[in-house]
């Protein structure tokens, strides 16, 4: 099968769906599909790949529209997976429309959207209204929404990442539930090599970590909803009481969509809190490192402290998962059935050093409690971030229906 993956997020783009789409194509095309990638100018990775990159497209607006129809028609694709988020996009339009594209050239092909977050910044400027006011002449005003165009009613079929992502895309268009799959994202790295113990000792050592210190990690871009304000204010809280703790910050500094500007607001902060020499960042690692999980290895647990409460979604959640490490995050207004207070995961209130500080103190305490939580969170990797049950789903998202 002849799939085109189309994804202005690739590498070197700081972004979680820019690898997610570098490690979901390696896996398809290690499953014998023939895997071709367009992606925006620019994020042409190099590498020993066994799938094509194009980096040609310029900045996705309507202008780029022709040479995005001109690429379809020539790549001739049996599937299309759109990888959409709309800040990669420019948070412009013109991608929405995809599916209507693809179904006017090629109507025997296949189109699946592969949604990669829930959340959308995207506003139609006056010109893109006035063109959507005058699409909906020709088709029921239902099946055009001014946020996500066509790609509701138009793609075949659709992938989210968490069970909240379709309950809320189930409200937008009635059609939304019968077509779409969850498929969390699994984790996205390499993983390191060898039985716990050994790995927990070497990054343990490369990191300079004493035996006796508790090491929480952060993994994963740094951008305002994740909550990082409220993970160094609670460790201040935490360090008051106990002066072996420190904070891992695994991975980059800051996410593509993120302003530069929130970079020195954390710096200021954790000078603020005089809380800078208990903090250790690793900086980014290379797509196929070893590194960061060599580093999750070394952690005692994991604190993911996400603004909006935690979701199926989280690569970083995953693959904390996949280390079989005790998770700390939080609890929104939806709770996903995965996740078990207690269980796999402790869940506080978001947004609040004081909740987030007296839970990570009481699972320093608590052996129980952690060995209980690294057993839940290894059947969790197993049961929701499994690549191979995620390539499973993609496939069958992506092939022709019987009778279609």
């Amino acid at each position: 099968m002849k799939v085109l993956i189309i994804s202005a997020a690739f590498p070197p783009m700081r972004a979680g769906e820019a690898y997610h789409v570098l490690h979901l194509s390696q896996h398809l095309a290690d499953r014998g599909l023939d895997i071709h990638v367009l992606t925006t100018k620019g994020n042409g990775l190099t590498g020993d790949f066994p799938f094509r990159v194009y980096p040609l497209m310029r900045n996705w607006s309507w202008l780029d529209l022709p040479r995005l129809a001109k690429f379809l028609k020539g790549c001739s694709p049996d599937a299309v997976l759109l990888i959409y988020s709309d800040s990669p996009y420019n948070s412009h339009p013109m991608i929405t429309f995809a599916p209507t594209l693809v179904k006017a050239l090629m109507p025997s092909t296949v189109f699946v959207t592969q949604f990669e977050n829930e959340y959308s910044s995207l506003c139609a400027s006056r010109v893109t209204r006035a063109l959507l006011k005058a699409i909906r002449q020709y088709v029921r005003p239902e099946n055009i929404d001014y946020t996500l165009g066509t790609l509701l009613r138009a793609s075949d079929r659709i992938i989210v990442l968490s069970q909240r992502h379709l309950l809320q895309l189930s409200g937008s268009f009635a059609g939304v539930r019968s077509k779409t799959v969850v498929i969390p994202p699994p984790p996205i790295m390499r993983m390191y090599p060898g039985n716990n113990g050994v790995s927990r000792q070497r990054g343990r050592e490369a990191l300079g970590v004493r035996p006796d210190d508790v090491l929480i990690a952060h993994f994963g871009y740094i951008y305002s909803n994740r909550g990082v304000e409220t993970l160094l204010t609670a460790l201040q809280i935490v360090c008051n009481q106990r002066g072996n703790v420190r904070l891992l910050m695994i991975g980059g500094r800051l996410a593509a969509s993120a302003s530069p500007a929130y970079a020195q607001e954390i710096d200021k902060l954790a000078k603020y809190l005089t809380i800078g020499d208990k903090i250790i960042w690793t900086g980014e690692f290379a797509w196929d490192s070893e590194m960061a999980s060599l580093y999750l290895h070394a952690a005692d647990a994991c604190v993911l402290p996400f603004a909006n409460g935690v979701t199926l979604s989280s690569s970083s959640l995953a693959a904390a998962a996949a280390h079989s490490l005790p998770i700390v995050t939080t609890k929104g207004e939806i709770l996903e059935s995965a996740f078990i207070d207690q269980k796999n995961v402790v869940l506080c209130l978001p947004q609040d050093p004081e909740s987030l500080a007296a839970t990570i103190d009481s699972l320093i305490d608590n052996h129980e409690l952690r060995q209980r939580l690294s057993v839940g969170a290894t059947e969790l990797a197993r049961e929701w971030f499994s690549w191979e049950k995620a390539i499973e789903g993609t496939i069958g998202a992506l092939k022709r229906q019987r009778g279609k």
